[in-house]
């Protein structure tokens, strides 16, 4: 069990394992946290790691030693909890390794906070929430897009306005979209987990949830799911020219010839609210939306009244005339497609896509010894949803709800799976 015995007051040393696309992300967020320091990284790659470190530095978010052992980042007396980016394949063996080393008292820590999705598969979810729960550590599910203040403020008021004059909200409507990810291993199906539904449909799920029960209240004790029914294709990296870019870009590690993975889903969950209703979450995502870089919507509809979000409206926006050719780059926006023309800005991606919020949530939650709002068990009830989007999609028909996923691997994460 876990013997963390710092007040309040003092700070909370954070450990990092990982040190690539997101871990990056949280250290930019970190200049918005206060009470915590990033002591510490844990990653294979030490010249990444060793960069992050400097970027933390600079910052003025922390020193943190660097290493290539999880267990010697869980010892280390400066880290009180630690936040997991790593890879999903690897997810489960480190998160284990972690909770042994506390388990034994060997280290002590206060709390672990782990990025989406919070596994590949309904087995391994269950894995680590047993190995989290199993060492006494307080668990954080990082879902940082119902962090997002754009999305936290509007619900705020559209449940103090809207639903507490008029009735429930009854419908949902999120969705993600970009061109693609930036590592080869979202690509892989079988190290992925799955394809964009994997990947990205977890934030939509998450976001849907969250609209649909009162700011402050607990999801799954509000949310009974009901039912799902799901799609998904390969639209555009199944193509020939892009499966071919695809092997050329990452050569003998992505075949989209005979291992693809889907870039499009869509799914529809059915649940009965705590007023005993019927409402409704409707989740889309892409990797073959081309535009401006990064897109994020948020719909919700009541009785007399809705909601609407979009990321890219953004208040900022800069125009670059054809005679400019810069080197490609994502200054203005993540997952940016285009240096020239008309583009919306971004003025602080950290902040508006919910990692500052989100991290600024788990320090003060693991700092009063409590669980966070978004704690592993919701982590879990996600990857029940999306292992269930995927049953139905393999099925083609609606997949009733409850039923026993444990055992469910999509045919996307055999490396079997082959468009219809």
């Amino acid at each position: 069990m876990s013997h963390w015995s710092a007040t309040v007051s003092e700070q909370l040393g954070v450990g990092i394992v990982g040190s690539g696309f997101i871990a990056n992300f949280h250290v930019q967020s970190w200049l918005g946290v206060r009470h915590a320091d990033i002591t510490g990284i844990a990653s294979p790659n030490r010249d990444s790691a060793e960069a992050l470190a400097d970027r933390a530095r600079a910052l003025g978010v922390g020193d943190p030693t660097t290493t290539d052992d999880v267990a010697a980042l869980a010892r280390d007396p400066r880290v009180d909890a630690i936040w997991i980016t790593v890879p999903n394949h690897v997810r489960v063996e480190v998160v284990e390794r972690i909770c042994e080393e506390v388990a034994s008292g060997r280290a002590q820590l206060r709390g672990i906070a782990i990025e989406k999705p919070l596994a590949r598969t309904v087995a391994e979810a269950k894995r680590i929430v047993e190995a989290v729960e199993g060492a006494g550590l307080l668990g954080g599910y990082l879902e940082n897009q119902v962090f997002a203040p754009a999305l936290t403020r509007a619900q705020e008021i559209i449940w103090k306005r809207g639903a507490a004059l008029a009735g429930n909200p009854y419908l949902a409507r999120c969705a993600e979209e970009h061109s693609g990810p930036h590592r080869a291993w979202f690509w892989d199906g079988r190290r992925q987990g799955g394809g964009v539904l994997s990947d990205m449909m977890c934030h939509s799920v998450e976001a849907g949830r969250a609209l649909l029960t009162p700011p402050g209240g607990d999801k799954s004790s509000w949310l009974t799911p009901l039912s799902v029914s799901a799609t998904i294709a390969g639209l555009k990296w199944t193509r020939e020219r892009y499966a071919a870019k695809l092997a050329e870009t990452y050569p003998g590690e992505v075949d989209y010839r005979n291992h693809p993975a889907e870039d499009f889903a869509r799914a529809t969950i059915t649940f009965r609210n705590g007023d005993g209703e019927l409402v409704v979450a409707e989740g889309t995502t892409s990797w073959s939306f081309v535009g401006a870089g990064l897109r994020l919507t948020f719909e919700l509809l009541g009785p007399e009244y809705s909601l609407q979000v979009n990321s890219l409206d953004t208040p900022a926006k800069i125009f670059l005339s054809r005679e400019l050719r810069g080197e490609q780059g994502e200054d203005l926006v993540e997952k940016q497609n285009a240096e020239q023309g008309l583009m919306p800005l971004i003025e602080d991606e950290a902040l508006t896509y919910g990692y500052t919020d989100e991290n600024r949530h788990m320090v003060e939650a693991f700092r009063a010894g409590r669980q966070p709002r978004e704690t592993l068990r919701e982590g879990l009830a996600v990857t029940e949803l999306l292992m269930a989007a995927y049953l139905s999609a393999e099925q083609g028909e609606t997949v009733s709800l409850p039923t026993d996923l444990t055992d469910f691997v999509p045919q996307v994460a055999q490396g079997t799976w082959q468009q219809g």
